[in-house]
């Protein structure tokens, strides 16, 4: 709270000030347009063109129809559907999937049925992703010979535990 009081002034912790664009033009071909299901969405859905039909443990690569032409500074990441997975345990394989913005042929969405015994369809209509656009930074990268010291340190994969802590608990 502090950090945001230095940079923004006194914030209201439920309005706090957006510094981000409201909505971005995004130029798209195709048969149909990704759409927001709810006002706050933060994902618009993404359509099959095609049908599939995915058999347990197996991917497919779908199609959706459109192409689009992101602004620079500008990315979109597909995403799985929190529904497809929790109901029948449909997901994507290189989830996030990264639409530069300098790409402009067809978004594909890799699915995977995580299911072992029960097939999945996908007929062409189907809703099979959701699409995040968002503002990217560019990183300079500067080589060194060490890193600065932080409190983390090189500790990675499962270092924090399973089980939640109050704050204070960690050494």
């Amino acid at each position: 709270m502090l950090l945001l009081e230095q940079t923004f002034g006194p914030v209201d912790v439920l309005h706090y000030p957006r510094h981000v664009a409201e909505s971005v033009e995004v130029l798209i071909t195709g048969e149909s347009v990704p759409a927001y299901s709810h006002p706050g969405d933060a994902g618009a859905d993404l359509a099959a063109a095609e049908s599939v039909i995915l058999a347990p443990g197996e991917r497919a690569t779908v199609g959706t129809g459109i192409s689009i032409a992101l602004p620079d500074g500008f990315a979109a990441f597909v995403l799985p559907r929190s529904g497809l997975a929790a109901k029948h345990g449909i997901t994507i394989v290189n989830s996030p999937g990264t639409v530069d913005a300098g790409y402009r042929g067809e978004i594909r969405v890799t699915l995977l049925n995580t299911d072992l015994e029960v097939p999945y369809s996908v007929a062409v209509g189907d809703r099979i992703a959701q699409l995040i656009i968002m503002p990217v930074t560019r990183a300079r990268f500067i080589p060194v010979d060490t890193l600065p010291g932080s409190h983390r340190g090189e500790s990675g994969f499962g270092s924090t535990g399973y089980r939640v802590t109050t704050q204070g608990d960690r050494p």
